[in-house]
């Protein structure tokens, strides 16, 4: 135990007219405060735009309009926000997606706040197919891509053996990429069964990775050896950022 100085100079009594302490300030008479002892600046609005960067992997224009336009009118604010904590805010304004990453530096010690993700084997051959026929359409001038969840299991379950489990495990893990995908709004289902395939793709798959991604691929399919989950985790991991 540490010893009490005793001999160090006491504190004189402040006046009778002076508080001892700071009173806290009630919050009827602290309107920007939104609760007890809040030391915010933000407003409400655009406390929740942060919140909602931090908790999701992306936010798009199209879905959320709202905290898109109150994002646009705050970037430089939830950038600092961000910054603060070694995150930094990408803003695609030709595709309307917004999504954080983690700020990485061999010249400053960073703690990591965002963990990188990988996608299974199979969410990532089902992101394969899909940037593959968004490519398509987008080259040859369609507004946009469409695909029907048969003719992704069709494509998708030609690249999984007999060793990967039966057909009908398979199947179940197509489907249960698809609707990560979809949770994700990497596509967009339209009817059932149906999907929209949106410009997310482009950012979570960029054509360099889609080539690298598309020669694994023919690798396999030439060897007839089909890839451990390790090996397409490896080469497509979310791009988190990309989150949490």
């Amino acid at each position: 135990m540490t010893d009490v100085d005793t001999s160090a100079p006491t504190v004189a009594a402040p006046d009778d007219d002076t508080p001892a302490f700071i009173a806290p300030v009630a919050m009827e008479n602290d309107p920007d405060a939104l609760f007890a002892g809040d030391r915010g600046i933000l407003d409400a609005d655009v406390r929740r735009v942060l919140v909602r960067i931090l908790q999701r992997r992306f936010l798009l224009a199209e879905n959320s309009p709202a905290e898109w336009k109150l994002l646009l009118e705050h970037q430089q604010m939830i950038e600092s926000r961000l910054n603060d904590l070694f995150v930094r805010l990408v803003v695609d304004h030709d595709r309307g997606v917004a999504y954080k990453e983690q700020v990485r530096s061999d010249e400053v010690d960073v703690p990591i706040l965002l963990k990188d993700e990988a996608y299974s084997r199979a969410e990532t051959l089902v992101l394969v197919y899909l940037r593959t026929v968004f490519q398509r359409e987008t080259t040859a001038g369609a507004p946009s891509a469409r695909v029907d969840v048969e003719e992704v299991e069709q494509t998708v379950l030609t690249y999984f053996a007999e060793s990967d489990g039966t057909r009908a495990s398979q199947q179940r893990a197509v489907r249960t990429a698809i609707a990560r995908l979809a949770r994700e709004g990497i596509i967009e289902e339209e009817s059932e069964g149906r999907y929209r395939i949106g410009p997310l793709i482009e950012i979570v798959l960029s054509a360099e990775v889609l080539r690298e991604l598309q020669r694994w691929l023919d690798a396999q399919t030439m060897d007839a050896e089909p890839a451990t989950s390790g090996d397409a985790e490896a080469v497509a991991p979310l791009p988190e950022e990309l989150t949490a």
